[in-house]
């Protein structure tokens, strides 16, 4: 037992001497509930800030300490087929770019992250509307999981 006290000591140690610091040691992960998020004013863009806010632990009516600019760009197209011709299967394929400001002016970091899914399709159409939201739910959230860690490292990176 004091044997791997020791050993994790050593480690903690030697850790600190290499100059190794966390990405949430300095304040950007707390920097990243200070992001103001926008988005498209479509169903899809509802979904994608909620999922941002989320990722972000927005503070809801705190000033921003950033803006978090979005376009979205999707595409809907079938990957199966059945014996009728009709589509089995679609994939949903969600570009957006993002542009991350500083509120105070200066220089602004962007990038563009890409999410696929893929939902089945249904004879019903309830069925088939529940399948597609399903999709752009996930989609959101593979993208808010992706930008979180861009924009957490430009934040990280000033």
């Amino acid at each position: 037992m004091i044997r791997r006290l020791a050993l994790i000591a050593a480690a903690g140690l030697s850790l600190s001497a290499c100059g190794f610091t966390p990405m949430y040691g300095d304040g950007a992960g707390l920097a990243l509930s200070g992001v103001a998020v926008t988005t498209p004013d479509d169903r899809f863009g509802y979904r994608l800030r909620e999922a941002l806010e989320d990722a972000f632990g927005a503070r809801i009516g705190a000033a921003p300490a950033w803006r978090l600019e979005t376009a979205v760009e999707q595409d809907r197209r079938p990957v199966g087929r059945r014996i009728d011709d009709t589509a089995a299967r679609y994939e949903l394929t969600v570009r957006m770019s993002w542009t991350l400001t500083p509120a105070t002016g200066g220089p602004a970091s962007s990038g563009v992250e890409t999410a696929v899914v893929t939902y089945a399709s249904a004879d019903q159409p309830v069925a088939a509307i529940a399948a597609q939201e399903d999709a752009e739910v996930r989609a959101a959230a593979e993208l808010a999981r992706e930008v979180r860690l861009d924009v957490l490292a430009a934040i990280a990176g000033r």
